[in-house]
């Protein structure tokens, strides 16, 4: 009875162990509005989101231009005088748009560089977003972070920019144009990003570098933030996810390296139209500020002149602490463990505590957990995506009940190694049988400090077991308690990942969090084996985890705040004159099929020239649409001309309806040469053609009905064979369709285009007309030498 009181005491101790690092996290209060005027407010910062999000403003709409006016008189209350910046850039991605910056600059006293705090504040486009978390949040926290350090009076050295950038959610274009073409780009030399992937959750810390990171890792630290959460394995994981920051292209284009801050969970309200006040987490909001204020004041005071380097640093955080060594230590501390752990086996076979045979048993429940964990766990999922074919309405692959489904398969895989422990191990033979756990992961850590050294903290746990296992060695006695607190430096630095890996890549890569768990469970073997009745725990949890599976079911479908996303387009192809239906939904409901039928066709001809979609996303079905009346755009030909080998062309899009974007598709036979669109170049382009992947050449996205102008020369030779498709985002409002609003359960689907009228038609020779549009358009600044913000000059308005 007392050893299962014992047990009982275990668990209850690792769950408060757990609860301890969730609630430590992040902040979980929040700053309200009387607060102390120099100090971060979080309640104020809302009063920011709540303006800037009240509407969509995505590029183009008239909220757009509102939020921007919004910001200006913004930093002008603070005593800010603020410059604009104006002009077109065209994305690597393709992405041509007028982007209009929004700057004001905070003099030093005795300037190094400066330090830039940027946020971008428009809001993604196509799916009603009001783009509360990403990204007015993140202007929210610069203008009352900025507030409070003004009116503290804070003495610094380095100049302080700020700037909110636009058009970053359709290419960070407006980051582009600051950092090519702004007189202030070359006297930053640090920035401090603030982003939202979600709409909940910790915020995150991720650094961006070209060279080493050892002097951004040190500078963070000296900050001294209250709830840092990060670590140097995570910015290897944020590469591998399908979206880059304003901050990169600093790094990229103007090697500025710097920070990102932003929160991912709930990322199931990422770029939809539930980004909006009611669901962002006003505490991820106040970590957003706990980073900011520390940071703000350190780095003002500090050198940032960058000295080039190539050493980096392993980084992690546990509660409220930065722990930070050199990658030189990796290596050696992994062949360390390795000689420790040798030296322990044999001191422990000298004394016969330990056989070969029990060690090589060892083997057995360890490697089978994994085994079926996470096989059970990837074609477990497989299966609930065949029982629940909603979830696959979201494209970011993250349910809305989705941590429960972390929550049922992690306790599903307790339950297997409880399983496989019970039948295949017994409580006098753990430490026997811990050896097997110890060895994989000194195996793991020594595959990591050749390939990903960034994960070298992960051998710092290997180590409390192995001093426990020392301890075994030395005493020939194992202690529960002991066991325990050697335990807590797992679940301190392992544990979360379980958590973070589907929040971040998606619940596909559950079967990874089943297989970390079964790694996890290993490391605390000595206090799960000590367990008498392991077969009654296996039960428990997998009870436990039939009750999440259970409500996960029972929570499967849409409501409120928690909607179907889908997605309507009226595409009118005027080459073969067919009006169509079309969508990119798998499961249609009951909206959708108000327009494509009970019994649509298959919509492949469709996707001949596919539109851009982050999840490379194609039409499903189509259905015949009403005719209706659209004016199609004028194209002109201000050049065609043939010298030589060469035949040069300069060729005028003008719409004659209200419309939002272009996409233009060329013929992959054919060579793009010197290309520039309304007076710009693709960013970063080397050499003279133009690089393209497939048969897509931009996406232009329209302000104010201004035309699209591309010049460009082509082989002599080539067949002439472009498209254009045109699109409007008035679906829902055009009177010739009266398409009906959606259910309140409903949303339009993200990131793709949604709700848009379209024409579709090839681009054809026309005869060489005379224009006086100028051929290019030059950024516009409305800057007047203002290096210090606070000191008043007159403004010249573009």
């Amino acid at each position: 009875m007392k050893k299962n009181i014992h047990s009982v005491l275990s668990i209850l101790v690792i769950i408060a162990v757990l609860a301890f690092i969730y609630i430590t996290l992040k902040p979980q209060w929040v700053s309200k509005g009387e607060e102390a005027l120099a100090e971060f407010s979080t309640d104020r910062a809302l009063t920011h989101v709540k303006e800037i999000a009240q509407k969509p403003h995505y590029v183009g709409s008239a909220n757009h231009e509102i939020v921007a006016q919004y910001i200006e008189s913004e930093l002008k209350e603070l005593g800010l005088e603020t410059s604009v910046q104006e002009g077109f850039t065209m994305s690597d991605w393709g992405n041509l748009v007028k982007s209009k910056n929004i700057m004001a600059r905070i003099k030093g006293s005795n300037n190094t560089k400066a330090l830039l705090l940027i946020s971008h504040y428009d809001s993604a486009p196509h799916s009603a977003s009001h783009g509360a978390s990403d990204d007015a949040s993140g202007v929210a926290t610069i203008l009352e972070g900025v507030r409070a350090f003004l009116y503290s009076k804070e003495k610094h050295k380095n100049d302080i920019i700020i700037l909110f950038t636009d058009a970053e959610e359709l290419g960070l274009n407006g980051a582009a144009l600051f950092v090519t073409q702004h007189q202030w780009a070359k006297d930053v030399g640090l920035v401090i990003n603030f982003e939202a992937r979600g709409t909940s959750g910790p915020s995150y810390m991720l650094m961006e570098t070209n060279s080493g990171n050892a002097k951004l890792v040190k500078e963070f630290a000296e900050a001294k933030t209250t709830y840092p959460v990060s670590n140097s394995l995570m910015y290897s994981i944020y590469k591998m996810l399908p979206n880059d920051t304003d901050l990169t292209v600093f790094r990229e284009q103007g090697d500025i390296q710097g920070f990102n801050f932003a929160f991912i969970d709930d990322h199931f309200n990422y770029h939809t139209q539930q980004d909006d006040l009611a669901h962002l987490n006003k505490t991820s909001l106040t970590h957003q500020g706990s980073y900011l204020m520390p940071l703000m004041k350190y780095l003002s005071n500090t050198d940032l002149n960058k000295a080039p380097t190539t050493e980096d640093f392993v980084y992690f955080t546990v509660p409220f602490t930065f722990i930070n060594y050199p990658f030189a230590w990796v290596l050696p501390m992994t062949l360390i463990a390795l000689g420790l752990f040798v030296l322990l086996i044999f001191i422990g076979k000298a004394k016969r505590i330990i056989t070969f045979s029990e060690i090589f048993r060892g083997f057995v429940p360890l490697l089978g957990a994994i085994a079926i964990a996470g096989i059970v766990t990837f074609l477990g999922w497989k299966i609930i995506l065949q029982i629940y074919p909603q979830y696959n309405d979201l494209l970011n692959g993250f349910t809305y009940n989705g941590h429960l489904y972390i929550a049922a398969f992690v306790l599903l895989t307790i339950a297997i190694c409880f399983a496989f422990y019970n039948s295949f191990s017994d409580a006098k033979l753990t430490m026997n049988h811990f050896i097997s756990p110890l060895f994989l992961w000194i195996v793991i850590n020594s595959i990591l400090a050749y390939s990903l050294r960034g994960a070298g903290f992960l051998i710092i746990p290997v180590y409390f077991g192995l001093f426990l296992f020392a301890i075994y060695v030395v005493t020939q006695k194992a202690n529960l308690i002991i066991s325990l607190l050697f335990g807590i430096p797992t679940l301190l630095i392992i544990a979360p990942f379980i958590h973070m890996f589907p929040i971040g890549l998606g619940l596909k890569v559950l079967f990874g969090s089943a297989i970390l768990t079964v790694l996890t469970f290993g490391l605390l073997l000595p206090v799960f084996g000590s367990f008498l009745k392991k077969g009654i725990w296996a039960l428990i949890f997998f009870v436990a985890s039939i009750g999440c599976f259970a409500w996960g079911g029972y929570t499967s479908g849409y409501e409120n705040g928690k909607a179907k996303s889908n997605s309507l387009l009226y595409i009118y192809n005027a080459d073969n004159n067919t009006y169509k239906w079309a969508t990119y939904d798998v499961n249609l409901d009951e909206w959708t099929k108000k327009y494509l039928g009970q019994e649509p066709k298959d919509a492949i001809a469709l996707n001949d020239l596919p539109l851009f979609s982050k999840y490379s996303s194609g039409f499903t079905y189509s259905a015949d649409a009403p005719k209706i009346t659209l004016s199609k755009p004028t194209v002109s030909f201000l050049l065609d001309s043939v010298r030589g080998n060469t035949r040069y062309l300069k060729i005028k899009i003008t719409p004659n309806r209200n419309v939002n974007r272009y996409d233009i598709f060329g013929s992959t036979k054919m060579d793009f040469n010197n290309f520039k669109a309304n007076g710009a170049a693709p960013l970063g382009e080397k050499g003279n053609k133009l690089k393209r992947k497939g048969a897509k050449i931009l996406s232009y996205y329209v302000i104010n009905n201004e035309p699209l102008i591309m010049q460009f020369n082509i082989d002599a030779k080539s067949v002439f064979d472009m498209t254009l498709i045109e699109s409007s985002f008035d679906l829902l409002t055009n009177p010739l369709l009266n398409v009906s609003k959606r259910a309140s359960w409903m949303m339009p689907t993200p990131f793709v285009l949604n709700d848009a009228v379209v024409i579709r038609e090839k681009i054809k020779p026309t005869k060489v007309v005379l224009d006086s549009t100028p051929t290019a358009t030059v950024a516009k600044d409305s800057l007047n030498v203002a290096n210090d913000s606070l000191r008043p000059s007159p403004i010249v308005v573009p």
